[in-house]
């Protein structure tokens, strides 16, 4: 077999490959020349002015890398998003090389691009048409959700096969035992000043993974802290306080944690103990795993995609509360089974209280449900699937 080439712009990752990518000889990364740092921006005018100009060198660059960098191949797997100029240059160069495509549906650029211009803004439209007449020609596509998949075909029009297949978590995220648990949370930073309430039960450990990006309404998960410290310092009240761990990065951190400080000097967080962490693979995974609740704020630009976070804390066996207003949320989280959902900050702060408080038995069953959940994987879904159609499993 020839060997496998990725090719990507490291920089756009957040964090390093995996070690399994870097030491499998069969696999040949390509890094990609990243744009220059002055035409990037967070200015909604500015970066109309930019974005044609970082298209274009982003065009060139991964135009020669494809073209003149790696071998030609039979398939070309691409991931949308980034949809421009990522589809525009694989189809040309599939073209050229005989080359069939398939693309791999994550979510749509158009509507991601939206949460940064608006709806109506002459460069979603234009990343509408783009994306939606650059896919029609693919041989095939795999798509995150089964709404996804019946949106390509119904809406999109899309002839070619396109197949369901959901992302799974990596061998990083598994269950941990009492014992490992307990190893863990008396190592990590975050974590080792509040063991002992956490063992007594008086502490429970709420983790959520936030890129910080409209897309993910912090302020929602806030509000509710506020709340349920409310509830926990009021009379006859048996809740449990709460330590938040919120892990990522992004645009809107520093904003929220001047929210936060302020909050904390205002006495409205007593019950609550805050904190934020970026952490590395192997780490995160145990902290998930350690944790009792996890929370998603994802709100779906699409309304089809499904975050990968979720995907995560149910391999570690975490069950999971998250925003449930897009269609999706149902295919990844059963409602009262692995997790249940949330659609306003009062509706987050009583499902904390209900499972912290009253419904202890209910949070045990959550758990399990998130066991089950996680044991499928990676070669669960991948195999028959994405396996079968590239011609690599019976």
């Amino acid at each position: 077999m020839e060997a496998l080439s990725i090719w990507l712009d490291t920089r756009a990752l957040g964090s390093d490959l995996h070690p399994k990518i870097l030491s499998n000889s069969r696999i040949a990364v390509h890094e990609l020349i990243p744009a220059p740092d002055a035409l990037k921006t967070n200015n909604k005018w500015l970066f109309s002015l930019f974005a044609p100009l970082k298209v274009v060198f982003q065009t060139l660059s991964l135009y020669y890398t494809l073209g003149y960098r790696t071998p030609p191949a039979n398939w070309l797997l691409v991931q949308n998003p980034p949809t421009i100029p990522t589809l525009i240059v694989a189809q040309a160069i599939c073209f050229v090389r005989n080359t069939r495509l398939v693309i791999d549906w994550h979510n749509f650029g158009y509507s991601i691009l939206a949460l940064k211009l608006g709806p109506t803004h002459p460069l979603v439209r234009i990343s509408r048409l783009l994306e939606s007449g650059f896919s029609g020609t693919a041989s095939a596509h795999l798509a995150v959700s089964n709404a996804m998949a019946r949106v390509l075909k119904d809406s999109w029009g899309l002839t070619a096969p396109v197949l369901p297949l959901h992302d799974r978590p990596f061998p990083e995220f598994q269950p941990l035992d009492e014992s490992q648990r307990i190893e863990f949370l008396g190592q990590c930073s975050e974590t080792v000043s509040f063991l002992q309430d956490i063992r007594s039960g008086n502490m429970k450990l709420l983790v959520s993974s936030t890129s910080w990006t409209p897309d993910e309404d912090f302020s929602l998960l806030l509000d509710a802290l506020v709340s349920y410290s409310e509830l926990a310092t009021s009379a006859q009240s048996r809740l449990p306080e709460i330590l938040a761990i919120i892990t990522g990065k992004g645009p809107q951190k520093e904003f929220f944690l001047s929210e936060i400080r302020a909050l904390v000097d205002a006495g409205k967080l007593s019950s609550v103990h805050l904190q934020t962490a970026w952490l590395g693979v192997e780490d995160y995974a145990k902290l998930l795993a350690s944790a009792d609740l996890g929370v998603s704020l994802h709100m779906s630009s699409s309304g089809v995609d499904l975050p990968m976070k979720v995907v995560d804390m149910l391999g570690s066996g975490l069950p999971v509360i998250g925003w449930d207003r897009y269609e999706s949320w149902p295919e990844l989280v059963r409602e009262g089974v692995n997790g249940c959902g949330f659609h306003s900050s009062q509706g987050l702060c009583a499902a904390m209280a209900r499972l912290f408080g009253g419904e202890k038995q209910k949070l045990r069953d959550l758990r399990q449900g998130a066991l089950l959940e996680g044991q499928r994987r990676w070669d669960d879904e991948w195999d028959p699937v994405a396996g079968k159609l590239l011609g690599l499993c019976a």
